[in-house]
Formats: structure tokens, C-alpha cells, sequence
């Protein structure tokens, strides 16, 4: 019995692990026949920079495809669980485990993105009262300072106090999911550790503004040759 208890959560985790390891800014840019992420503007595999590529399509499919790899494996525990004896612990390690799987994915050589849209998959999985309190927190950051970094960073480290706060309003808190909470916040500000320091020095491009000194593969012969001709 001990085995079999043991057996199921271990599954459950690696399997959303390896939801987690499917990098979709990667997978969406070559079924649609654009660059790699990896090879232009900030190189992270997210939406964001998908965005860079011109193609608005890619990068939404990016966003919401991240966003579900983190819901979807929350869910199925959540709803198929306990017919497995998968209790609230194996839905936090689900949780954690997809987040994980998107930032250091094993079929891409360990090399993710910045968790952000997966983060809010499992947020919303596990209360989607507490997923749309952190998207107002992201919003209303991004509204005044207009830095999606600062407005990211934000809002991780708001989940686990909302969280807290909604005790017993909301939801009833589990130490385990503040643990995690807390462990996704501290790993979403250690992806953003370059766009932190850049805040700090005042180089942090904000919404809108273009990074200088980043050129596309597409752009770079086109400035090789021009210096040619002259």
C-alpha cells in the first residue's frame, strides 16, 4: 500500500514535469516557420520575445499553450486525484514540478523561459480567485511603471502574501502551497535577476521601447551588406 501511495504522486510529478519541459515558443515558432527565440532579442523561449519574430498569432498560442502546460496537470490531480489517493500534496508538487519542467526543460537541453505564463497556469489551477488577484497585481504594476519585468517579479512575490491574506475567505491556506508559492516567487526573481539589475541601473527598457543593440537573424545581413555596398 505504502508503494502504491508512494508510486502515483511520483508519476503524477514527473509527468508534469515533462508537461512542463515542452518549450511551446520553441515548438510554435518552427511549426509556424519562424526563427528560433533562442537566437534573437533577449534569446529567453516565451512569448515575449516570440513577439519579436512580427508574428502577434505565435506569440498568443505561446502564451496561452505555457499557460495551460501548468493548469491542465493542476486540474487533472485536482479532479482525477483521488481515485489515485493523490491528496493536496501531490497537486502542489504538480504544480511546482510543471513550473520547474518550463524553466529547466529536459528536452531542450535544460534551457527554459521565465516561467511567467506557466506560474499563472498553476495559480489558476489551484484557485482561480488567487490566479486573477496576481494578474490585477501584474496589471496595476505594469499601468504605473510600465516595466513587465518589475510587474512579473511583482507579482510572484504577491501570490503566496495573497494567499495568506485569503485564509479562510477564500480558500483554506496549506502550508505546502505556501512553500511553493514561495519557491516559484524566489525562482521567477532569480530568472529575472538581469532584467533586476537593469532596473537598478536604469537601463531596464519599459513597455513599448525597443532594446538597443539587439538585431534579429533576418536583420543582420541586411546591415552586413549595406556596409558592403558603401
Amino acid at each position: 500500500m505504502d508503494t502504491v501511495s508512494t508510486f502515483y504522486p511520483a508519476l503524477a510529478t514527473i509527468a508534469a514535469y515533462l508537461i512542463g519541459s515542452l518549450s511551446f515558443a520553441v515548438i510554435v515558432s518552427k511549426l509556424m516557420g519562424l526563427s528560433d527565440p533562442r537566437t534573437f532579442g533577449s534569446k529567453n523561449p516565451g512569448a515575449t520575445n516570440v513577439l519579436r519574430s512580427g508574428s502577434k498569432v505565435a506569440a498568443i498560442l505561446t502564451l496561452v499553450l505555457d499557460a495551460l502546460k501548468g493548469f491542465v496537470p493542476v486540474v487533472l490531480v485536482q479532479w482525477l486525484g483521488k481515485h489515485y489517493g493523490l491528496g493536496d500534496g501531490t497537486v502542489v508538487l504538480v504544480g511546482l514540478a510543471a513550473f520547474v519542467g518550463h524553466l529547466y526543460p529536459v528536452f531542450f537541453k535544460f534551457v527554459g523561459g521565465k516561467g511567467v505564463a506557466t506560474a499563472l497556469g498553476v495559480l489558476l489551477g489551484l484557485h482561480w480567485q488567487l490566479g486573477l488577484l496576481c494578474v490585477a497585481s501584474f496589471a496595476i504594476v505594469l499601468f504605473f511603471f510600465r516595466y513587465v519585468s518589475l510587474a512579473s517579479v511583482v507579482a510572484g512575490f504577491f501570490a503566496p502574501v495573497a494567499y495568506l491574506f485569503g485564509d479562510r475567505v477564500l480558500w483554506s491556506v496549506d502550508r505546502y502551497t505556501v512553500i511553493m508559492l514561495a519557491l516559484m516567487a524566489l525562482l521567477l526573481a532569480m530568472r529575472h535577476s538581469a532584467n533586476i539589475t537593469r532596473l537598478v541601473q536604469g537601463t531596464e527598457p519599459k513597455l513599448g521601447e525597443k532594446k538597443t543593440a539587439v538585431n534579429t537573424p533576418a536583420q543582420t545581413p541586411m546591415h552586413v551588406k549595406s556596409k558592403k555596398h558603401h
